[in-house]
Formats: C-alpha cells, sequence, structure tokens
C-alpha cells in the first residue's frame, strides 16, 4: 500500500492504522524536534495531493483484512490537514468501519473554518502546543512566515468550542527550552483557554532535526505533570508493543513505516522474537538481512538507543 501502514504501535491510540495524506515532507512548520527532517520548503495552501478515492480504497483493504486495529489515524508526512480531501475521508472512514478515528495534527490551520469543519467528525483530534509564548513558539516550532503564535492559539481555542469529540492536546517537553517552571506556567495559562479533554506529555526520544534537542530530566517530566494538571488532566502514556503477526511482507511493513518515522530497533527486535518465538536466531538473521538489503541504515541517539530509517535518509 501506498498511504496506509501497520498497525503500529502507539503511546496514545495502541495498535493504530496510519493514513499518511501528504507527500514528504509538506509542513506549515519547521520543528526543531521533527522526526522527518527539516522542512526545506513550506507548504500553506490546503491540496488533494492524491485522489481520495484511492486513499479510501486502502483503507477499505485495511479493515476488512482481519488484522487487530484499535484506531485509524490520519497523520500526513507533514501537517495532516494541508490535504483538502480529509473531511470527506473521515466521513467515509466511518461509513466503512466502527474503529475510532484520530487526526494528529500540529493544529497551525485551525484558524481556518473549512478546516475545522474537517475534523469535527474525528472521534479524537490530536493538535501541539508546545509553547505558552510567541517566544518560544518561534524557538521550537518555527512556522512559515504568517503563522503566529496568536494564530495557533485562536485556532485551538475556537475548534474546542465546535468540537465536541476528545481534543487532545500534545506538548512536546524538550530538556533546556520549554520545561521550566515559567515555560509550564505559560503553557498551562493557555490549557485554561482551550479546555482540553487530556493534556499528552510526549518526549523526543526518535531521533530529530537538530542535534541540540535532548530528553527531559525525570523531575523535569515530574513538574511538567504537576503545573499542567492543575487545568487538565496529564497523561504519559506508555509505549505499546509492535505487533508483526498479522504481516504478509514483513519487509514491506517495515519500509512503510520507516518512511514515516525513526523505528526503535528494539521494538522491531521484540515484534520479530515474539513472531518466532522457538527460533530468536532466524529473528537476527532477519534483522541482518534486512539492514543488508541496503533498504535501511540505523541512527544511534547519545543514549545509545538505535533506530532504523530509509537508507536515502540525511541524518548521521
Amino acid at each position: 500500500m501506498i498511504h496506509v501502514f501497520g498497525p503500529v504501535s502507539s503511546k496514545r491510540l495502541g495498535q493504530s492504522l496510519g493514513v499518511d495524506v501528504l507527500p514528504p515532507k509538506s509542513c506549515t512548520w519547521n520543528c526543531v524536534y521533527c522526526q522527518l527532517g527539516k522542512t526545506k520548503e513550506y507548504v500553506t495552501e490546503r491540496s488533494e495531493f492524491f485522489p481520495k478515492e484511492e486513499i479510501l480504497e486502502e483503507i477499505r483493504e485495511a479493515v476488512t483484512s482481519g488484522t487487530a486495529i484499535d484506531w485509524i489515524t490520519f497523520v500526513g508526512s507533514g501537517e495532516t490537514t494541508l490535504y483538502k480531501g480529509l473531511g470527506w475521508l473521515i466521513a467515509e472512514t466511518r461509513k466503512l468501519t466502527s474503529i475510532p478515528v484520530a487526526v494528529i495534527t500540529n493544529g497551525s490551520l485551525l484558524s481556518e473554518e473549512e478546516v475545522r469543519q474537517d475534523l469535527l467528525q474525528a472521534d479524537a483530534v490530536l493538535p501541539s502546543l508546545n509553547a505558552g509564548s510567541e517566544e518560544l513558539f518561534m524557538r521550537i516550532d518555527r512556522p512559515a512566515p504568517g503563522f503566529s503564535f496568536d494564530r495557533h492559539i485562536d485556532g485551538l481555542v475556537k475548534f474546542r468550542l465546535q468540537y465536541s469529540g476528545q481534543l487532545w492536546i500534545e506538548v512536546m517537553l524538550i530538556d533546556g527550552v520549554n520545561d521550566s517552571a515559567e515555560a509550564l506556567h505559560d503553557i498551562a495559562a493557555v490549557l485554561e483557554t482551550i479546555k482540553p479533554d487530556t493534556v499528552h506529555l510526549v518526549l523526543p526520544t526518535r531521533p530529530s532535526t537538530e542535534s541540540a534537542v535532548h530528553l527531559p530530566s525525570d523531575a523535569s517530566v515530574t513538574r511538567a505533570r504537576m503545573i499542567l494538571s492543575a487545568v487538565a488532566k496529564v497523561v504519559h502514556p506508555v509505549k505499546g508493543s509492535m505487533n508483526l503477526k498479522n504481516t504478509d511482507d514483513i519487509i514491506r511493513t517495515v519500509t512503510s513505516i520507516t518512511m514515516r518515522h525513526p523505528l526503535q530497533e528494539r521494538e522491531l527486535r521484540h515484534a520479530l522474537d515474539e513472531l518466532m518465538p522457538d527460533d530468536p536466531d532466524q529473528a537476527e538473521r532477519m534483522l541482518s538481512a534486512m539492514l543488508g538489503s541496503g533498504a535501511f541504515k540505523t541512527l544511534t541517539l547519545e543514549d545509545g538507543e538505535v533506530y532504523w530509517v530509509p537508507s536515502s535518509d540525511t541524518r548521521t
């Protein structure tokens, strides 16, 4: 499949069937922590980048395959709401299945009424809020010209007033950037105006755009939970487990995942071990064969964690 991938284990959504509606990398922001690499050229105008019927047919094929799926998650190789047919896809997907639908977005286009209307039928919408001030917004999210902090917050507030589904705000916590008490109190003040159902604390565990992006300390995470929980329920999700048991083509599955985000080698190894419990050596051979194919390469973070990315990835 071209647009549909997984299911992959998600910290927020269990076994999540991903639906990528964008060509890489199409985004309104150039976030310092982005796992997709730098935004070389901003995209700010919505477009139907691929035929929506083509995407829907892949969703239909996936949900009728018998694979265990907890959520169908629309997520782009960039900013998901840039896809102009998103509202139609959400509506048609809900006709196909009772599996809940989520949309992961940076929220930058929620200031547009058309975008807000597109998302109203989703069961959960997960926009980003990484800063409570213009200064940190510009430093972390690095938006395209015209995408100001005030515009971002205005869009989130307006969407909350219209949307009756689950609004889960995602806060990326970065060491030494937005994890101070002052920065967190600023974020809390903004959250109070948005009134989300929950706040999801996320950490930059995957390889990011900038080498200066580091994981916050345990003390910083605890501080964030304490400050933000004064205005909303805070969740620091535990990562689920990757499941390859219903995969017909492991290499194709791994390829489709790494095209969208780096894949933790430890997670992949565990999934292969579960697939072949009686022959752990076979899992090791398969890992070696996949790396030897030339389709992938590995990145090692400072903490020693190894991630798989496509061989074309320019990061080292």
